[in-house]
């Protein structure tokens, strides 16, 4: 049975990880705290019923508490300046700094640009292009005076340049946002490459998440494919420990950084 390793690979890190009431996120915060971290689980559900896809902070953090981590539940709406700084604001003051940022937090529209309304694209784009920015440039001053840090943007294949000649199904927006992070991890992977703080971003495959199911983007053509979340939980891992000169600026993705490192996945409490 999977336990928490109180001096494990992140003994006495904080974390926050944004968008972590159910499915990657969740994962994530999971096995953080499997090896020690004091996760900061953050979302906009908190209790059931806030949410029609099942999973809130609460149960994440008192799944957690129940094998022996530390976690707390933070409501943030990553829209939301306030909720924001709130964030940080709250762990900091739980905990005493953030060393882990792990930027998890979406929210998808699939429509095409023909029809994309403004309102929801500006959504998008604070949700996973500023927030993350932003959630960056409040935890960066902290992890410079410890002289130490780690920052994980979680992206998408959608990033990658779609095939021509092949119809699509509304996603760009989605891959616009996916591309913007990418290139905002390997710049600020360049600024602090000097401050021993790591910035890095990974794309999961397709994972069965509940937001995955309930967009419909796992069938017949594609199912062969789908990667456990117990996979991108351990690739999340290995992105925010070592040595940061080394482990840096990497575009990753799930399995492929699992074959590299020779990791086998750890089951999740």
């Amino acid at each position: 049975m999977s336990s928490v390793n109180p001096d494990g690979l992140l003994k006495g890190q904080v974390a926050v990880i944004t968008g972590a009431s159910r499915g990657i996120g969740e994962a994530i915060a999971k096995r953080y705290a499997m090896e020690g971290a004091k996760v900061v689980v953050s979302a906009r559900t908190v209790e059931s019923g806030d949410h029609f896809l099942p999973g809130t902070i609460n149960d994440t953090v008192a799944q957690i508490q129940a094998a022996g981590g530390e976690a707390m539940a933070v409501r943030a709406d990553l829209a939301s300046a306030e909720d924001r700084h709130q964030l940080v604001a709250a762990a900091t003051e739980a905990y005493g700094g953030v060393d882990i940022l792990v930027n998890n937090a979406a929210i998808t529209y699939f429509i095409p640009v023909t029809e994309f309304p403004e309102k929801r694209f500006r959504l998008m784009m604070d949700v996973q292009v500023w927030a993350p920015f932003e959630l960056a440039q409040l935890v960066l001053p902290g992890m410079r005076e410890r002289g130490a840090g780690w920052i994980l943007n979680i992206s998408s294949h959608a990033a990658i340049h779609p095939q021509r000649g092949v119809p699509g199904r509304g996603g760009t927006v989605y891959g616009m946002c996916k591309a913007a992070l990418e290139r905002f991890t390997t710049g600020l992977a360049q600024e602090v490459y000097d401050e021993n703080i790591g910035v890095n971003v990974i794309s999961p495959g397709l994972v069965a998440t509940p937001g995955v199911m309930h967009h419909k983007l796992i069938n017949d053509s594609n199912k062969e494919r789908v990667t456990p979340v117990e996979h991108m939980a351990e690739a999340c891992l290995r992105l925010v420990h070592g040595d940061p000169k080394t482990i840096t600026g990497r575009i990753d993705y799930a399995d492929a950084l699992l074959e590299e490192f020779s990791l086998t996945a750890a089951d999740l409490i």
